[in-house]
């Protein structure tokens, strides 16, 4: 890639074409334990009464208080299937997690060294960024037997900017595949543009359509080795599927946008 990080011309090509490329060893050994054991340690010291619950199938009705002054902090968010009828978790709550987010990349030393990181600068400075600007980031564990599903989405809906700007630096942390949750994504989807927006109103937030309808065969799987990094367009189709396996899927996710001759809508949840 000659400068760290910097995307060849193969690379544009397929990422241009694609809308979506993988650029293996993108991290190092080093890079990924210094991140599970920082997560490790932030699991430690979090307070259960102070959660909420993540899910994609049902986003409107769990977006509370919580989730959007995540925003800003680092937060933690439970797996759907982490509970009981009791209401109590079914087991440790390392294991009941489904993200911790959305301001790792600013509040935490160890994913700010990575984000902030020279060849992630020169990453989006080859994809033509002049100004970009980490705006969201989580780490995502896709727990073993209760890994929810990521329904099929675009990240230009939840992260609005005018015109749509944003990319997605998905980094795998452990290796991912088709048994534990790996991504899915259309090739090529992301020249259809963006197809609706999650915007934030009086009453709370809601997509401005409904969802379209997608053919599963439409969609090829992304697997990757640890230490992976799958670059995604903001207009990409996506999804990764329920985790049904014996093992985690545990990767870092950091969103970016423009900022230079680019506009944030005051819709942003």
């Amino acid at each position: 890639m000659g400068l760290a990080g910097n995307l060849n011309s193969d690379n544009l090509n397929f990422f241009n074409s694609q809308g979506y490329v993988v650029l293996e060893s993108f991290a190092s050994d080093e890079e990924i334990e210094a991140m599970r054991k920082q997560m490790d340690h932030l699991l430690d010291g979090f307070d259960c009464s102070t959660s909420s619950v993540f899910s994609t199938t049902n986003q409107q009705k769990v977006t509370d208080d919580y989730f959007y002054e995540s925003a800003e902090k680092i937060s933690f968010f439970f797996e759907e299937k982490a509970f009981g009828d009791d209401g109590n978790l079914k087991q440790p709550k390392e294991l009941s997690i489904n993200k911790v987010g959305h301001a790792l990349h600013e509040l935490d030393p160890v994913f700010k060294k990575f984000s902030h990181s020279e060849k992630t600068s020169n990453l989006l400075h080859s994809l033509g960024y002049k100004r970009p600007v980490d705006i969201q980031s989580m780490y995502i564990f896709k727990q073993p037997g209760i890994g929810g599903e990521v329904v099929p989405h675009q990240d230009n809906s939840f992260l609005i900017t005018e015109p749509s700007t944003c990319t997605g630096l998905w980094l795998a942390l452990e290796d991912a595949t088709i048994i534990n949750g790996c991504l899915w994504a259309i090739p090529g989807s992301h020249k259809n543009g963006l197809v609706r927006r999650f915007i934030r109103g009086e009453e709370g937030v809601y997509f401005d359509h409904p969802p379209p309808s997608y053919d599963q065969n439409d969609f090829v799987p992304i697997e990757v080795k640890a230490g992976s990094l799958v670059v995604i367009h903001g207009d990409l189709i996506h999804q990764s599927f329920e985790n049904q396996s014996s093992k985690s899927r545990h990767a870092y996710s950091l969103h970016v946008v423009e900022t230079d001759g680019c506009r944030w809508s005051q819709e942003n949840w």
